[in-house]
């Protein structure tokens, strides 16, 4: 798996709401800027899925649910020649991964059933005629992610298997378990998960694969799981296989192809590390499957080519030059569309098998949803559905009749947000130690032309992420206070190519402070911001990245908002789910000798941290397995002892970052309160008082 901390994705998605096609004409003029009682007017939509016809995409939408703390996700069927709309299912918490059945008279899905605890997804199919979804499985772990056979009789999923029987009962003391390359949250041994087969007209489910070998599991954020690959005939199944079921170990991925009838699984290529996504080409003659550049975990994913039969095939992207976030067979079976982030915006490109240019598709200013994944999806006809948004216009639902075609808009979800008085966004350049760098740069929302205003620094996580030309709910949030924004890239962003991506490696300060700052001192001499009222935030990796900045540039801030920061990376190699493989990026173990220690002490923000000035707000969740808490304390403890005005908040999240509403909210109140008490006093409202402000 690879290892990501987060992309700004949660701060751009925000909340969502359900809407009718709302007309926007001179609805501007009267609206207000974007606030955050506005987040409950956001729309987020998933998953596109193409009916086999080509006629209908079904799209999953969801609203918030504020008094009850949830998402409620429905499943839309949007028309491509009219937009009309159908909801098949829904409003209700869970529901996610439509998939037609291949006649195009049912559909199916994943939705939670049970409650608390013990709520689970489960495979429901729906006929289009009508009536009530059927249940057809009831995995006591729930499906993680499934494909129908290419007949319709059946489908694959995968899902965990329960734990092994203890000696006895687990409260008389008999519930040790064996520790392995995992984060230290883990409270019980992790369960390998398998193939299973159910029959699509329901029926006992079938047992495929067994073992203490595992498919990848992917702990949010990052790209979905590696989807099952059927053969056109049905017969067998492509899948990745990790050699153990501990999140440590996903690098150790490769690709495998089962044999349904008998059992068998041999593997397509003799790789043991980093395969992912294989896919059967529509005639089940070769399969593409991603590989890092050069097999190096530090490089860009690239998009290979193999025979069915097996072996390594040939690279299809490496004239490319861009990390590879999607591949989708286009219906001839020639091409393949690509997806990934480029420049200032996300972009979906034509790539022929036999090799030669991949050709970019004109989008115009809209850019496909990216999330480590790209929200798109290939008819069989040959049209092209995605989620986009644009700057000034949240995410809606985008077709193209062809890859020739030019994007037609199907949905109007977020009309309303988009009349609101919106903060002008624009893309910056500038150069440090021999890149080009960019960053996305927003106005305030009444901007006024010779005044200078308060500037935030919002650095992106990942690091392999990048902050591009998109609709960002954080953002305008600042903008509606009246701050400029300013997301810098840095080296170790995705956007720019292998070479900019790999020159992070064993520098994961320095040098991409150095990249943040270039492109601030060229926004300082702009005239533009108030240069005695700059604040630097971050989540993850920009929370890294802004406890560094505050300590190796101290006179530069006035305040600072550092979530889920990644300030020690002993911890993160020792502590966290992706375990060991940040050797992969820091450099060799830091226990092997004291000259490795030292050099992921001298990378660790926690260096500097005694240098630190700004008032400085820490947030976390307290079982984060991705950026153990343990980080987030020793920056408090580090801001107390030198008298820093600090103030550490916590939710008792087992996540990385929030999946509901009200916790996504009060994460950005918070956030704005902190930054307005320091950098416009006077203005800052009293965000109330957290659950939990410690630890567990």
């Amino acid at each position: 798996m690879t290892i990501r901390l987060l992309t700004t994705t949660w701060a751009r998605c925000g909340a969502l709401l359900l809407l009718a096609a709302l007309p926007t004409t001179g609805l501007r003029a009267q609206s207000h800027p974007f606030e955050l009682a506005d987040l409950a007017k956001l729309t987020g939509l998933t998953d596109p899925q193409f009916s086999p016809d080509g006629k209908r995409v079904a799209v999953v939408t969801s609203v918030p649910d504020y008094d009850e703390d949830r998402f409620l996700t429905s499943l839309v069927l949007v028309d491509v020649a009219n937009g009309q709309q159908r909801v098949l299912a829904g409003p209700r918490s869970g529901l996610s991964q439509p998939r037609w059945s291949p006649s195009g008279q049912e559909i199916a899905f994943l939705l939670k059933t049970g409650t608390g605890k013990d709520a689970a997804p489960q495979l429901f199919a729906l006929a289009l005629a009508g009536g009530e979804p059927r249940q057809l499985t009831h995995a006591p772990k729930g499906v993680q992610h499934y494909a129908w056979r290419p007949d319709g009789s059946a489908f694959a999923y995968v899902t965990a298997d329960e734990p092994a029987k203890q000696a006895g009962p687990a409260d008389k003391g008999y519930d040790a378990f064996e520790v392995g390359d995992n984060d230290f949250l883990l409270g019980a041994a992790p369960t390998a998960s398998h193939i299973w087969l159910v029959p699509a007209a329901g029926g006992e489910a079938k047992r495929l694969t067994s073992g203490p070998w595992s498919l990848p599991v992917t702990i949010p954020p990052g790209a979905p799981s590696s989807p099952l690959s059927w053969s056109p005939d049905g017969q067998s199944l492509a899948f990745v296989r990790v050699p153990t079921p501990h999140s440590g170990d996903n690098r150790q991925r490769s690709i495998q192809v089962l044999n349904v009838a008998d059992g068998s699984i041999r593997p397509l290529t003799q790789r043991p590390l980093l395969e992912s996504y294989p896919a059967f080409s529509p005639d089940g003659k070769q399969v593409a499957y991603w590989y890092p550049s050069q097999g190096k975990y530090t490089n860009i994913s690239e998009v290979w080519v193999t025979p069915a039969g097996g072996g390594e095939g040939h690279d299809l992207t490496l004239a490319l030059d861009r990390d590879v976030a999607r591949s989708i067979w286009m219906p001839d079976g020639k091409t393949l569309l690509l997806g990934g982030l480029d420049g200032d915006r996300t972009s979906l490109w034509i790539q022929p098998i036999k090799g030669g240019a991949a050709r970019k598709l004109a989008l115009g200013t809209v850019s496909p949803a990216w999330s480590y994944w790209v929200e798109a999806n290939v008819g069989r006809t040959g049209g092209i559905a995605f989620v986009g948004s644009s700057p000034d216009r949240p995410a809606e639902l985008y077709y193209l009749a062809s890859a020739s075609a030019a994007p037609k808009r199907l949905t109007n979800f977020n009309g309303a947000v988009q009349a609101l008085q919106l903060g002008k966004a624009e893309t910056r350049t500038w150069q440090s130690d021999g890149f080009r760098h960019d960053g996305q740069l927003t106005y305030p929302a009444n901007y006024v032309a010779g005044k200078k205003y308060p500037l935030v620094l919002v650095v992106h996580g990942g690091p392999y992420s990048a902050s591009t030309a998109v609709f960002s709910s954080l953002s305008q949030l600042f903008a509606g206070r009246g701050y400029f924004t300013f997301e810098p890239n840095y080296r170790g962003s995705i956007h720019q190519g292998n070479a900019y991506k790999a020159a992070i490696y064993k520098d994961f300060g320095a040098g991409p402070g150095r990249d943040v700052m270039a492109g601030l001192a060229q926004l300082k001499r702009s005239g533009l911001v108030d240069t005695a009222r700059i604040g630097v935030s971050g989540w993850s990796y920009g929370g890294f990245m802004t406890a560094w900045l505050l300590g190796h540039y101290p006179a530069q801030w006035k305040a600072g908002v550092a979530g889920a920061a990644a300030t020690d990376w002993e911890d993160q190699y020792n502590l966290a789910d992706g375990s060991t493989q940040w050797g992969e990026l820091i450099g060799e173990s830091p226990w092997l000798n004291e000259a490795n220690a030292q050099a992921y002490r001298a990378q660790s923000a926690m260096s500097a941290a005694s240098k630190i000035k700004a008032p400085t707000l820490i947030l976390a969740n307290t079982a984060d397995p991705r950026v153990p808490i343990t980080q987030s304390y020793k920056l408090f403890h580090a801001l107390k002892d030198n008298g820093v005005a600090t103030k550490f908040i916590a939710w008792p999240v087992p996540a990385h970052n929030a999946s509901d509403p009200v916790r996504q909210r009060e994460r950005n109140r918070f956030w704005l309160d902190w930054m307005d008490t320091y950098l416009q006093p006077g203005t800052a409202a009293v965000a109330p008082a957290p659950k939990s402000t410690g630890g567990n």
